[in-house]
């Protein structure tokens, strides 16, 4: 007779239940501190049981004391949270213009920042300017190295796992070349996991943006590029091959542009305020500085790319009927310029009118999606290092 048909548990079920409710307190005491009174009513578990996993948790430097709740009658309850410091995530922004390094606490707490101007002019001397801005945030920091348990890149185009590059980030020479990502995780000493920034946009606007608490969402990254993110359930869906949202490669027309990039992008921002007449050095900050002064010309290339956005939205909408559209990127920081038209095109495009809404997370969108993913994968390495 083997020992589980004797009704005695084996070693290794015993220690995977262990493990579970250890995991089932920790998930649950990230909502909020409890007792362990309260933890076992809304868990089930039996108050030892509680005891028993809350000792371990605080052995392995998981939970900590936070405070005591004093009912009133009855005797002070001890209340337990988990232990933010155990371990820590970088998140990494790579644009064109800017890279945005973060490094963050397991409660997804920033604890030390660098945004550095991208002046790299080439794959490799991209490569170490990552890796140096990264040991320069940690180094000033209060943080252990050995604590940064994960990593996670937000970069244009698509990372393909198979062959360890990017494709499609047409706006980033040279960046698709093998073993770029190799590389660098080898000189950060940490696993590094590599995400397209609109994806991670989206993410971060569903942690701490506009998008939290809706169903299905995507975020829409409007500048030197184009593309989208998408979340459904809280999950970013990223298709067959993680393509998902490359709405840039949409044809426009037949005729130039010929891309969607090619007629919503910020060059197309510039390329109409041209043909309608202004002139001097343009970009399209410049050009959305002048239509809030009032400039015709400016007004006009304004309202052509709210009408073209309107166009984009009205296609996404068709496909995936999104409770929200978020507007962001370079061109989606004048959003509050852009969005009456969107809207009032829209009426006239289709009935499918999802709300449209700027992003409120700014510049740091991207940065703080790869933060909220690397602070996910960070808490279950810590977990089962220590746990």
């Amino acid at each position: 007779m083997t020992s589980s048909e004797s009704g005695v548990d084996q070693p290794w079920n015993q220690q995977r239940l262990r493990s579970s409710n250890e995991r089932m307190l920790l998930e649950r005491l990230r909502a909020t501190p409890a007792s362990r009174a309260q933890l076992a009513r809304e868990t089930g578990l039996s108050k030892p049981t509680v005891s028993s996993a809350l000792a371990s948790l605080e052995a392995a430097g998981l939970v900590r004391e936070a405070g005591h709740h004093t009912p009133e009658r009855g005797r002070a309850a001890v209340l337990y949270a988990p232990d933010p410091s155990a371990g820590y995530a970088l998140g990494i922004d790579i644009g064109r213009a800017w890279l945005r390094v973060a490094l963050a606490d397991l409660d997804g707490t920033v604890v030390a920042r660098k945004d550095v101007r991208n002046r790299a002019r080439t794959s490799g001397a991209m490569a170490d300017l990552v890796v140096a801005t990264a040991h320069q945030v940690v180094a000033g920091s209060d943080v252990v190295p050995a604590d940064v348990v994960h990593a996670v890149v937000g970069t244009p185009g698509v990372y393909d796992p198979a062959v360890r590059r990017v494709r499609y980030a047409l706006h980033l020479p040279g960046w698709g070349r093998a073993g770029l990502f190799d590389r660098m995780r080898e000189e950060l000493g940490v696993p590094l996991a590599v995400h397209n920034d609109a994806n991670l946009a989206a993410v971060g606007e569903h942690a701490f943006g506009v998008g939290a608490g809706s169903r299905l969402f995507v975020y829409v990254m409007i500048g030197t590029g184009l593309g989208m993110g998408i979340v459904a359930d809280g999950r970013p869906f990223t298709g067959a091959s993680g393509a998902a949202g490359e709405i840039g490669f949409l044809p426009w027309n037949d005729r130039a542009p010929d891309t969607l990039e090619d007629a919503v992008s910020a060059e197309a921002v510039v390329r109409t305020a041209r043909a309608l007449g202004m002139t001097g050095t343009l970009t399209a900050k410049s050009v959305f500085e002048a239509a809030r002064a009032g400039e015709a010309a400016a007004v006009g290339a304004v309202r052509q790319e709210g009408e073209r956005l309107a166009h984009t939205v009205s296609a996404v909408a068709a496909v995936l009927d999104p409770e929200l559209v978020v507007l962001g990127g370079g061109v989606g920081h004048s959003a509050d310029l852009l969005l009456q038209t969107v809207r009032d095109t829209l009426r006239r495009l289709t009935p499918l009118r999802p709300k449209v809404a700027a992003s409120a997370l700014g510049e740091d969108a991207v940065l703080l999606g790869a933060v909220a993913t690397a602070m996910g994968r960070a808490r279950d390495v810590v977990f089962a290092q220590r746990a």
